[in-house]
């Protein structure tokens, strides 16, 4: 299949080497030139702008994959796309968009007759290898459609075992992708799936605070351990049940420096976990944890500890996010 793609920073350009390793053709644009004419020494098919990349894609319905941060030049974007695509064409935004922006732009282009589909993809800056774990949310028919552009990108079973008592449900959900709902669900999907990862993040980096303090003179000669977290680290990754993509990234952080010594411990949040303590609040659900873990990213932005040094290496390990500068 052909597909459009706009936007190649840490994911979107590895989305387009993706597809085309799995055969799918790209059509690409991003502000930088640069971007462009790297993944199209790739064998994408470079744009000069969005009405170039439109008019190279042949066929019907045209598709155009989104990937830019959320807000104002996504929406600009989007109504852009929506002047020169046709009826039944479809729109994906595959960013960390707020769930409730896909509602009102779904039925926006609805009356246009274009297709809109949100994407929560998850895998960072690992997808090209790894594959990406995708949640979409939109009009049947349009997932359907394009069933081989989400199986091309998702991961697939891999070496993961499968789960006891899945027979006869949805095969795609064990492929790494699934059609979670009509518009708006995918990103609500993935927007909770990123608040799990910041309490999931938030007990491990504690966690480690704890081990490398026991070393401290505060405490009772008989009692302090000098313990080595980097091998703590690695011996729960075999067998424990804390295993996890988190606690690889972590361990491999503190193999090549054990006192993270690069990270300053400033963490950002990008819009996520906010949105899902909003959720919460809005379904009176109690999320403690969810909402501690980030309420300590706005601490750590005022005082940095060594469990703030271990959540950023985690976000530089897993997605390429790169501290703040210091003010």
């Amino acid at each position: 299949m052909q597909i459009g793609v706009v936007g190649l920073g840490r994911m979107g350009a590895n989305i387009s080497r993706r597809l085309m390793r799995a055969g799918h053709s790209t059509v690409v644009w991003d502000a930088s030139q640069a971007a462009v004419q790297s993944v199209g020494a790739d064998g994408a098919v470079g744009a000069a702008d969005l009405a170039d990349l439109v008019g190279k894609l042949s066929g019907s319905p045209k598709t155009v994959w989104i990937m830019l941060p959320h807000g104002k030049i996504t929406e600009d974007t989007i109504n852009t796309l929506a002047g020169m695509l046709s009826k039944g064409d479809i729109i994906i935004d595959g960013g960390n968009t707020y769930y409730k922006d896909d509602v009102r732009r779904g039925r926006a282009l609805a009356e246009k007759g274009i297709r809109y589909l949100d994407v929560g993809t998850s895998g960072g800056v690992w997808g090209l290898e790894r594959g990406y774990c995708l949640m979409i949310g939109g009009d049947t028919d349009a997932v359907n459609h394009l069933d081989p552009i989400f199986a091309a990108l998702a991961p697939g079973m891999g070496s993961i075992e499968r789960t006891r008592g899945r027979e006869g449900r949805d095969a795609r959900a064990e492929q790494g992708y699934i059609h979670a709902g009509p518009v708006g669900a995918g990103h609500f999907v993935k927007m909770i799936h990123n608040g799990i990862e910041y309490g999931m993040m938030q007990a491990m980096a504690e966690g480690f605070d704890i081990l490398k303090g026991r070393a401290s003179a505060k405490l009772p000669e008989g009692e302090r351990y000098d313990l080595n977290v980097g091998d703590i680290a690695e011996v729960w990754r075999r067998g424990s049940v804390v295993t996890s993509w988190l606690l690889d990234l972590t361990a491999e952080a503190l193999a090549k420096d054990e006192g993270l010594e690069g990270f300053s411990g400033h963490v950002d949040d990008s819009g996520e976990g906010r949105w899902t303590i909003e959720a919460a609040i809005e379904e009176a659900v109690p999320a403690d944890v969810l909402a501690a873990s980030l309420f300590v990213r706005f601490r750590s932005r005022q005082d940095h500890t060594f469990a703030e040094k271990v959540l950023s290496a985690m976000r530089f390990g897993f997605g390429g996010h790169v501290e703040a500068p210091k003010k």
